[in-house]
């Protein structure tokens, strides 16, 4: 059916049954009671009101239910995307005014629809276009950056800025205006809160609770933080004392609202935009797929562009900003038993009897509380050793997430990602424009070919095998010019040379001209020029023209079959291996 194809909740929603009811209520509980600190403490992660958290938590994950393809992400703020939207904003309009909360739906209204494009467009493989190195390196680096802006909620001083340097300048020029009662809280707190994550599960379970309630008992923990916290602050008054809070709440259910549509706010706003859907869509997408393989589920990278760029705009009209799946609220949706996206739905439900209800309970909650929760979530994401592990695999990829970390603290997220990725594809043809081009020769009493350098090897003295460990492009097809000719020069006896395409899986035209030139210039030195092994799609290009007329060898269907043919009758050499 292809309404159901935009409209998933059309295929799980007929199958619905009591089960999955009981399922998707119990997710629901856990998430919302997760969700509520979670919510509040990215908004003032991006600058904005503590009720825009919420508000970003409703509408979106309604709406991605009805649109996304994952049974168990859980859509909504998170670290990552709230930061960019901070730096985003902050060069733009001034945080506190109006003009900075509709520029944060203005955002979300751009990235939605640029999700939404994407996903119709059929563009959902533009996950694979940005390296796991670079994700790695600006999501460690996105992560310092997080927790080294959160510090001066900690200290409850002002500081400012999107770089690490200004961050630590602001930091350090400001220490002495410290609130020592903000600090002892936000301390506190942070030391809790790490208590939580290594050390509650444990004593849970020595007390002989179950393991998944345990576990859920953990994932909750943060709730008791600020519980009490926020009692500290009201039986005390610490607010009188310094201690910043959130303050009034407004009792009420997201609000209807419109985003900027002024030229020059969209077009100072695009490129955030864009770098905001696609850093939030590889992270969504990378998270639905795991929990999807975990459960024999397929998860649609088409459609979950469709679907988080509804939740987009569904928060860019409902009083929110931008959005994604996250991490750990869909790992708790996924252990607490969610089956399908209904409980995505009863958790917006929940948020909104919160935003009724409870939001004159946190009226004492302390800021340095949230902040506390916002570093402790993101420092496990730091994972520096990421660097350590590239550097020991591959140069290039130590290149990409080096870059990509240094540039991210230095000057910001949206020149740290830009650059990875300009690093990325700057590294990816550097390496294809020198393609592996491998001697081989025939493994002894067998009709396998490899390496002259690697195996002990039959080769013939007239003839020359390579194979070309690439498919031949623009940017590789003169480097295989020259190795031929380097090769063929320097050895009066080569009579033939067979080029063996095991592994070229294309070849574009600059590569065919290249082929071409080969040909004439082998030919002029009376040598052959052969192919072994041409993949099927390689063929039907190649006799679109008139290569393969003017070839002066023969393409042979295997390696074995050209060796065998070409083959003088003097006795082959032994080659033996070789270093390298």
């Amino acid at each position: 059916m292809r309404l159901a194809r935009y409209l998933p909740v059309l295929s799980w929603g007929r199958a619905y049954g009591r089960r999955d009811l009981s399922g998707d209520l119990l997710a629901a509980v856990i998430v919302t009671i997760m969700l509520i600190p979670q919510s509040l403490a990215y908004a003032l992660l991006a600058g904005l009101p503590p009720e825009a958290g919420l508000y970003a938590s409703i509408a979106p994950i309604l709406l991605y239910a009805i649109f996304g393809t994952s049974r168990a992400l859980a859509v909504g703020p998170v670290a990552v995307v709230s930061l960019m939207t901070a730096a985003a904003l902050g060069n733009v309009v001034e945080q506190g005014t109006a003009g900075y909360a509709v520029a944060a739906l203005t955002l979300a209204g751009l990235s939605g629809a640029m999700l939404v494009l994407l996903g119709l467009l059929r563009l959902g493989a533009i996950a694979n276009y940005l390296s796991h190195p670079v994700i790695a390196g600006f999501i460690t680096a996105s992560g310092i950056l997080i927790a080294a802006s959160q510090l001066r909620h900690i200290f409850g001083i002002e500081a400012h800025g999107h770089t690490l340097p200004v961050l630590l300048a602001s930091l350090a020029g400001n220490i002495l205006e410290t609130n020592p009662m903000t600090l002892a809280l936000g301390a506190a707190a942070t030391a809790f809160l790490f208590w939580v994550r290594s050390g509650l599960k444990p004593l849970l379970r020595r007390l002989r609770l179950t393991e998944a309630a345990a576990d859920t008992l953990t994932k909750i923990g943060p709730v008791a933080a600020i519980a009490a916290t926020t009692y500290a602050v009201w039986h005390f008054d610490l607010a009188a004392q310094g201690v910043a809070i959130v303050g009034a709440v407004p009792q009420a259910l997201p609000p209807l609202t419109l985003p900027g549509f002024s030229p020059d706010l969209i077009r100072q706003l695009a490129l955030p935009a864009l770098l905001i859907s696609i850093i939030g869509f590889v992270e969504s997408i990378s998270v639905a797929q795991t929990l999807a393989a975990k459960r024999r589920q397929r998860i649609d990278p088409d459609q979950e562009l469709i679907g988080l760029g509804a939740a987009n705009l569904g928060a860019a009209f409902t009083g929110g900003f931008p959005v994604t799946g996250g991490f750990s609220r869909s790992v708790v949706n996924f252990d607490a038993g969610a089956r399908t996206p209904a409980a995505g739905a009863f958790t917006a439900a929940g948020l909104a009897l919160a935003a009724l209800t409870l939001t004159p309970l946190i009226h004492f909650l302390p800021k340095a509380t949230l902040a506390a929760t916002i570093i402790v979530a993101v420092l496990s994401l730091v994972d520096l050793g990421i660097l350590r592990r590239a550097w020991t695999y591959s140069k290039a990829d130590f290149a990409a997430v080096a870059t990509t970390i240094a540039l991210t603290l230095a000057f910001g997220v949206e020149v740290g990602v830009s650059t990875g990725v300009a690093v990325s594809i700057l590294l990816h043809l550097h390496r294809s424009s020198r393609p592996h081009i491998a001697e081989v020769g025939r493994v002894p009493g067998t009709e396998h070919f490899r390496n002259i350098l690697r195996h002990k090897v039959l080769t013939d003295r007239h003839v020359v095998t390579l194979r070309v460990d690439e498919s031949l492009y623009f940017a590789n097809a003169r480097y295989l010019e020259d190795h031929i000719h380097a090769r063929v020069a320097g050895d009066p006896a080569i009579r033939h040379v067979i080029l063996q395409c095991t592994a070229i899986n294309e070849i574009d035209l600059s590569a065919l001209e290249s082929l071409e030139a080969i040909n004439t210039r082998l030919s002029e030195m009376d040598v052959t020029l052969h192919l072994s092994e041409v993949k099927g799609p390689v063929m039907d290009r190649l006799e679109r023209g008139h290569f393969l007329d003017d070839l002066t060898g023969r393409v042979f269907l295997s390696q074995h079959e050209a060796a065998r043919a070409l083959s003088e009758p003097s006795p082959l050499a032994c080659r033996p291996a070789q270093a390298g």
